[in-house]
């Protein structure tokens, strides 16, 4: 497995829609080496998530790991590797929450936006199998983050007020705390 460089904003792959992946090409060696070395650039950079377009590949994959004990995502609960292929997302309801997101793509920065609680999710797994599951709270957000992705679509695209824009280590200083309490009590409220 390789680590591979991660694009960032302003690179034009980021603002692409992706394509869909076939049958054929989920099946071969190329993809299959692709999503491997997708899994070690993400646990390398202790990100959450890390689509394809990220590594400058615009098609329809990602992949979702949160470890316990992630430095860069001590509060989010956890969630098992998931490779997802093709996904659509569904929103369940119109709730949302308010969430502080950051990315590998835009190293060192974060910023306020509202995510839906809860989304349902369609995709394949990198066999090729269908799967159809329910996704709440931080975990919806992350699913929708990484869909973003492949849809060429930024968090920062979806913020409304830019004020909150900052970076990592001004978020640990002056947000956290508070971010924290809010997360932790939408953990307690609707699951992870």
């Amino acid at each position: 497995m390789t680590v591979l460089p991660i694009r960032e904003m302003g690179d034009p792959v980021l603002r692409e829609v992706a394509r869909p992946v076939s049958a054929e090409e989920l099946a071969g060696a190329e993809i299959q080496q692709l999503i491997d070395d997708m899994i070690e650039t993400m646990r390398d950079a202790n990100g959450a998530g890390l689509a394809a377009p990220q590594v400058g590949v615009p098609l329809r994959i990602a992949v979702i790991e949160v470890r316990a004990g992630n430095p860069r995502y001590p509060y989010k609960p956890p969630i098992p590797l998931t490779v997802i292929v093709n996904p659509e997302l569904t929103m369940l309801d119109e709730a949302t929450f308010a969430t502080n997101e950051g990315c590998l793509s835009m190293p060192n920065v974060r910023g306020d936006l509202e995510r839906f609680e809860n989304v349902g999710v369609r995709y394949l797994d990198r066999d090729g199998e269908a799967h159809e599951v329910t996704r709440r709270g931080l975990t919806a957000g992350t699913f929708q983050h990484e869909v973003d992705h492949l849809d060429g679509i930024l968090f920062v695209d979806r913020m409304v007020d830019m004020s909150s824009l900052s970076t990592w280590e001004e978020f640990e200083r002056h947000g956290k705390a508070d971010f924290v309490a809010r997360i932790e009590a939408l953990v307690e409220r609707v699951g992870s």
